[in-house]
C-alpha cells in the first residue's frame, strides 16, 4: 500500500532547542533532525522535510508566516496529502489563525511544536510531532482548515489558545471544544467547524496595528499616542462582554473616525456582546462610536484578522462585514 507524502516544515521554537551548558535552551535543530528523533513517522506516511527558520516565535514575522504558507501551498501542489508547520508556542495561537485565514486548500495544514526542550524529562516533542503527522495524513482532516495538535488533542486555529504558560496540555479550546482526538495513533473528530472563505492574500505593506489591554482608570492616552503615531488599525482588549472606561469611550470614537478600532473581550472565553448593556463605555456605545465587535475572537486573534483585511487593502464597511462573519460565527 502506498504511503501519503506529508511534508514538514519547521520555523523552530521549543522543539527545536537545545543547550550544551547549564544557560537556557536556543533554537538549534533543524527540521530533518526532528523527523530523524521519530523514527515511527516512517510508517505513517512517506516524509519531505525543510527548514523554513530556526527561531523562537516571539521573533516570527508576518513575512516568516506568509513564506511558510506558500511553501505549505507549493507542497500540496507537488502532492502532499497534508502539511505539518513547526513552530515555538509562543504565538502558535497568533500564526495557527494567521495561516489559517488564507489557506485555500482541502489539505490539512496542522500547526504543532513542544512545551519541554528536547533534553528536559518528559519532553512533548516527539509525541506532538507523531500525532500531527498523523493527522496530516488523515483523509478526516481534509476541509477543517489549519489545525493545532498538540497534547493528542486537535483545535480549530480560530478556536485554540495558549491558556497555560508551562503546562503540557497548555492549548485549549474555550466554550466550543476540541476539534479531536487521537485515539490508538487515529485522529477521532467529534465536532467539525463552520469554514468561512479564504482570505486574498496581502496586497502591498505590511499595515501598523496596535493592541491596547484597557483597565481601571484608563483615560485613553495609549490609543491617543498609537493614532497619532500611525498606526493603521487598533484593536482594544475590552473588559467583559465588550467594556472600557467612560474616558476611553471618548478616544474610541475619536479614533474610529479616522482608522479600524476593534474590541475584543480580555476574558480569554466567551464573545463580546451587541446589546445587553447601555452605558457610556458599554458595547452598544461602542458600536454606536464606530467601533467593531470581534465576537468570539480572542484579542491576539483578532489583532491578526485586522492586520490581514489592511493588509489586503479593504476600508471600513468590508473590515466589519468581515469581523461579522469571522468573529460572529462559531468557527
Amino acid at each position: 500500500m502506498t504511503q501519503s507524502r506529508v511534508a514538514i516544515g519547521s520555523l523552530g521554537g521549543t522543539i527545536t532547542m537545545t543547550s550544551e551548558s547549564e544557560a537556557g535552551v536556543t533554537p538549534t535543530l533543524e527540521a530533518a533532525d526532528l523527523v530523524a528523533a521519530v523514527p515511527a513517522l516512517a510508517t505513517v506516511a512517506s516524509l519531505e522535510a525543510k527548514t523554513l527558520a530556526v527561531l523562537p516565535s516571539a521573533s516570527l514575522r508576518p513575512e516568516d508566516c506568509l513564506a511558510a504558507l506558500a511553501w505549505a501551498r507549493a507542497a500540496v501542489d507537488g502532492g502532499a496529502a497534508g502539511v505539518v508547520l513547526v513552530q515555538g508556542t509562543d504565538t502558535l495561537e497568533e500564526t495557527a489563525y494567521l495561516f489559517d485565514l488564507y489557506w485555500d486548500r482541502d489539505e490539512p495544514l496542522v500547526v504543532t511544536g513542544a512545551m519541554r526542550a528536547p533534553q528536559r524529562p518528559g519532553s512533548d516533542g516527539p509525541a506532538n510531532l507523531l500525532a500531527a503527522v498523523v493527522t496530516a495524513a488523515a483523509p478526516e482532516s481534509r476541509g477543517l482548515g489549519v489545525l493545532v495538535v498538540m497534547n493528542d488533542e486537535v483545535h480549530a486555529a480560530a478556536r485554540v489558545v495558549k491558556a497555560d504558560s508551562m503546562a503540557v496540555d497548555a492549548f485549549r479550546s474555550p466554550v466550543f471544544g476540541v476539534l479531536g482526538r487521537l485515539v490508538e495513533g487515529v485522529p477521532v473528530f467529534g465536532n467539525r467547524p463552520a469554514r468561512v472563505p479564504a482570505l486574498d492574500d496581502p496586497a502591498g505593506a505590511s499595515p501598523r496595528v496596535a493592541l491596547l489591554a484597557t483597565h481601571l482608570d484608563d483615560d485613553g492616552e495609549l490609543l491617543r499616542q498609537a493614532v497619532a503615531a500611525g498606526y493603521d488599525g487598533v484593536v482594544i482588549a475590552a473588559l467583559g462582554v465588550g467594556h472600557v472606561p467612560a474616558a476611553l469611550a471618548e478616544e474610541i470614537a475619536a479614533a474610529a473616525s479616522k482608522v479600524p478600532v476593534v474590541f475584543a473581550t480580555r476574558t480569554g472565553a466567551g464573545t463580546t456582546a451587541r446589546s445587553t448593556y447601555g452605558f457610556v463605555g458599554s458595547e452598544s456605545d461602542l458600536l454606536a462610536r464606530g467601533a467593531i465587535a470581534a465576537g468570539w475572537l480572542t484579542p491576539v486573534k483578532a489583532r491578526q484578522l485586522l492586520w490581514a483585511l489592511l493588509a489586503q487593502g479593504l476600508g471600513p464597511e468590508d473590515v466589519a462585514r468581515q469581523f461579522a462573519a469571522r468573529g460572529g460565527a462559531v468557527a
